[in-house]
């Protein structure tokens, strides 16, 4: 008997990527740009807790090749818990280096002492596009003003930010580990005083109340993972300026497929609108330009 995985493969690889990739090349230049989706909210290696389908690597990217997935922002799960974040990050560098599909995101934990070399390296040796960081994992704030400097170095240096609010539901998080997610109410007014900065909220509920004041800072960015509903991305779409919204699966720790279908199923997107979800945000986010 099939299982809702199974069921969610076989109906979004049958149907829905193709159906995607097909409108997203009719909103684009030409056909050469048939595979232009772009995942901003992937993760490599091993979930501390226990093993999800698809994390080995070459797993993942052939399943996101085959969903019609150009290219995937990657960071690590590694950058949760292990403290020596240079190395953690040489290996996610490494893992992208020698797949086209991937762009390295690296982890940085502002409240350790080697924060700003962990930083430089990511930017310098790396020439990693942004960082991803995990406030509720590594103990900080987003008034911490260890955080407001980071931001500041990442702006200067014309490097994205990604913050993740939550990366699991706090009710199946193992007991010794609690991780509630991130309060980004801080978050405004880090950004007033950092204007160049360019960020993005990964998996936060945009049921939240605090969207609406999110909604007015310029260059504060959001994907598509803990959307819910048949019309829940469209709807997300309407509440903000346009351009702020960016695909992302959060795979491999949920399933791709789903996010994709959730992108598809409402059919309330035009298809200039589509092409900008899938791709054309993500472009103009990485420049630094708006929609």
């Amino acid at each position: 008997m099939l299982n809702r995985r199974d069921v969610l493969g076989i109906s979004v690889s049958a149907v829905t990527a193709t159906v995607l990739a097909t409108r997203v090349t009719r909103a684009g230049e030409d056909d050469s740009q048939a595979d232009r989706i772009v995942d901003t909210n992937i993760s490599l290696f091993q979930w501390p807790f226990r093993r999800l389908p698809l994390d080995e690597t070459d797993g993942l990217v052939a399943k996101l090749r085959s969903l019609g997935i150009a290219q995937a922002w990657a960071g690590s799960f590694e950058g949760l818990l292990h403290r020596d974040l240079s190395s953690v990050n040489a290996r996610l560098a490494e893992a992208c280096a020698s797949r086209l599909a991937l762009t390295a995101v690296g982890s940085v934990n502002p409240v350790l002492p080697n924060w700003k070399s962990d930083l430089g390296q990511c930017i310098d040796l790396h020439r990693m596009p942004g960082i991803r960081l995990h406030p509720n994992y590594h103990g900080y704030k987003l008034d911490d003003p260890r955080f407001l400097a980071l931001l500041k170095l990442a702006a200067d240096a014309k490097r994205f930010v990604q913050i993740a609010v939550a990366i699991e539901d706090t009710r199946t998080q193992h007991e010794l580990l609690r991780a509630t997610d991130v309060d980004p109410g801080p978050l405004a007014g880090a950004m007033t005083r950092v204007p160049n900065a360019r960020v993005q909220l990964l998996n936060f509920n945009p049921r939240s109340p605090q969207l609406e004041t999110f909604a007015k800072i310029p260059n504060l960015f959001f994907d598509t993972s803990r959307v819910e509903g048949t019309d829940g991305v469209p709807e997300l779409m309407k509440r903000l300026p346009a351009g702020r919204v960016l695909f992302g699966s959060h795979a491999p720790f949920l399933i791709p497929e789903a996010a994709l279908i959730r992108v598809h199923e409402s059919g309330l997107l035009d298809d200039e609108t589509l092409g900008d979800l899938l791709a054309g945000n993500a472009a103009r986010m990485v420049e630094g330009t708006r929609g």
